[in-house]
């Protein structure tokens, strides 16, 4: 008889955790869906079709190709932090000469490996 009422008492308690497993689940379901309602909520709405981006009234803007040269530092006895350089201690740079960017010469061998004769 002991043996028959320790089984019946595991079969309860495994019904009990399977149970309560699946009511563990419900909750985080419900949770996952309340917050991405939540969050679906207090997002922007979307914009309607005459507020997207028009193109510029001149067409569209190509890109400007140019040599810049960097701005040279100041020439002082005493060392400059970078609040008192000219844009507050970014690089600056401006328009450059007119020559071209520098290329490789017409037989030049290239990087190493790039498969070239090589300069004779």
């Amino acid at each position: 008889m002991e043996t028959a009422d320790l089984a019946a008492g595991r079969g309860a308690l495994g019904a009990g955790l399977v149970v309560a497993g699946i009511v563990v689940l419900a909750l985080l379901i419900g949770m996952f869906l309340l917050g991405s309602r939540k969050v679906r909520d207090n997002d922007s709405r979307r914009p309607r079709p005459d507020e997207q981006p028009r193109m510029p009234e001149g067409g569209p803007v190509r890109e400007v190709q140019e040599h810049r040269e960097p701005e040279e530092m100041p020439r002082t006895d005493e060392r400059l932090t970078p609040h008192e350089l000219k844009g507050h201690g970014n690089a600056g740079t401006r328009t450059g000469s007119a020559e071209g960017r520098p290329r490789w010469d017409e037989g030049g061998s290239g990087g190493f490996g790039s498969g070239g004769p090589g300069a004779h």
